[in-house]
C-alpha cells in the first residue's frame, strides 16, 4: 500500500512469516526417525558444540572423548582435520536472494576436498553492465 521503508518493511516481516511457515509443513511431512546419517565415519557427534577456536571442538566433548577410548579420539582428529570422502560427481545449489539469484558449483574428484568451487553471486550479473552505464557522454 506504500512505497516508502515502513511498507517494505511490512512486506519483509509478512515474508518471514511465509517463511516459518513452509518450515513449519516441512516438519511436518518429514518422517519420524533420525535425521543424520548413521555411519559414524562421517557424522559429527551429536554432542558436539562449536569451541572457541570456531571449529566445534568443544573442551566438553574432548574430555568425553578423551576418557572414553583413544579410538574415538583418533576418529575425531582424523574427521576434523582430514574430513571424510565423498563421490565423484557435481553439484549445483541455488538460493533466491534480494539481489538474486545465489549459486554454488562444486566439482569433487572423490577425494576429502573439493576439486572445484565456484560461487556466482547476484553482483556478478549486475555488474557486467556497469561498464556500459559508467561510459561519459
Amino acid at each position: 500500500e506504500s512505497c516508502d521503508s515502513y511498507g517494505r518493511f511490512l512486506i519483509r516481516r509478512e515474508e518471514m512469516r511465509q517463511s516459518l511457515r513452509i518450515v513449519e509443513q516441512c516438519l511436518e511431512r518429514l518422517e519420524p526417525g533420525p535425521v543424520m546419517v548413521a555411519d559414524k565415519k562421517i557424522a559429527w557427534p551429536g554432542q558436539l558444540a562449536m569451541g572457541p577456536d570456531g571449529l566445534g571442538n568443544s573442551l566438553d566433548h574432548i574430555k568425553n572423548i578423551r576418557g572414553t577410548s583413544m579410538e574415538a579420539l583418533i576418529h575425531h582428529f582424523k574427521l576434523v582435520t582430514e574430513g571424510f570422502r565423498v563421490p565423484a560427481g557435481q553439484a549445483y545449489a541455488a538460493v533466491e536472494s534480494p539481489k538474486g539469484e545465489l549459486g554454488v558449483h562444486v566439482v569433487s574428484d572423490g577425494g576429502t576436498r573439493p576439486y572445484r568451487v565456484h560461487f556466482r553471486d547476484p553482483s556478478f550479473t549486475n555488474l557486467q553492465a556497469m561498464a556500459a552505464m559508467c561510459e561519459g557522454g
